[in-house]
């Protein structure tokens, strides 16, 4: 039995700021809802719309319905493209068939796209830092014509590169990347190809930046840091990474019912954040489990103001 009296361990809790939602996120989602609103349900969503179950199944409940591939799309519905951005050929297929289409790809991945377009142009071949098989990475990819880019994940594989012509390279990189991987592999590119152009900004987005930054902080002094993100979120997983390469321990989960009690033995600063396809519901969800186990001592460690608003696509503002 169970005293209720019994004293509760005190738990230093520092919550990340910034963290979940990025405004790419926040805009892919408010298209679903207000293509829902507009067309009426249900509306298809080619691939995840964000890498998040809670957001995909809050959605779903809406009247989304989500599919890996447009021929899964049924003639006359409506189709959302999901924020990692599609090749080219998705969306003319789309046209062919005379789909009605919303692309709701974040403007900075399709920042990337335009980008890459530019340096094929200019003769270049590109060499794409980035994750195989991640959607953003093959949306980038079917940008151009097979064969004019490469993908680089490691330095290995930046060692290992035979360019055709080594004076006519550019590079580009996944938008949800390490910031410290990524700056030591073009760090490699720059060293093995001196002449190898690179994007004005960051390639890695302004969000993916200030949450590993925030994360970086309370890792500093936590013994254990929980992310919550999904497992096949790029920015979640790397946060991951971040942490435990400050020292503490990290647990990536997806809600507070993951979260085991034996991982919070001897640890008294716990770090929380949450990646950029993460509600804040589920942060606050997380919260409250722990309150019901501890005494918790809240503090926000912020370390970036993030203000960053994305304008929806032209017919949906009215909805």
């Amino acid at each position: 039995m169970i005293h209720s009296d019994k004293q509760k361990r005190q738990i230093d809790l520092l919550v990340a700021a910034p963290r979940g939602f990025c405004a790419g996120v926040d805009r892919a989602i408010k298209i679903v809802e207000l293509a829902i609103k507009k067309y009426g349900a249900p509306v298809y969503v080619r691939h995840e719309i964000v890498h998040n179950r809670f957001v995909v199944d809050e959605l779903k409940k809406l009247g989304a319905i989500f599919v890996e591939e447009l021929d899964e799309v049924p003639d006359g519905v409506p189709v959302v493209f999901s924020a990692h951005g599609v090749p080219k050929a998705v969306p003319h297929k789309a046209e062919e068939r005379g789909l009605e289409y919303l692309d709701a790809t974040c403007p900075l991945v399709s920042k990337v796209h335009r980008q890459a377009e530019r340096q094929t142009d200019a003769g270049r071949h590109i060499i794409f830092v980035g994750h195989a098989n991640h959607p953003e990475v093959i949306g980038t990819f079917g940008q151009v014509a097979e064969g004019q880019m490469t993908l680089v994940e490691t330095l290995a594989d930046v060692a290992a590169l035979e360019p055709a012509d080594p004076d006519a390279l550019a590079f580009l990189t996944q938008t949800t990347l390490s910031v410290d991987d990524t700056h030591a592999i073009v760090e490699a590119l720059q060293a093995r190809f001196p002449n190898i152009v690179g994007p004005k900004g960051e390639d890695i987005c302004y969000a993916t930046s200030n949450r590993q930054d925030a994360v970086k902080k309370i890792a500093e002094t936590c013994e254990l840091v929980l992310v919550i993100g999904a497992p096949n979120s790029s920015n979640s997983l790397r946060l991951v990474e971040v942490a435990e390469r400050c020292g503490a321990t990290a647990k990536l989960i997806q809600r507070a019912n993951e979260i085991e009690l034996a991982w919070l033995d001897n640890v008294n600063s716990l770090g929380l954040t949450a990646g950029a396809s993460a509600p804040e519901i589920l942060v606050n969800e997380v919260k409250g489990f722990l309150e019901e186990h501890f005494e918790i001592r809240e503090e926000k460690v912020q370390t970036a103001d993030e203000n960053m608003v994305f304008k929806l696509p032209r017919g949906l503002e009215a909805a």
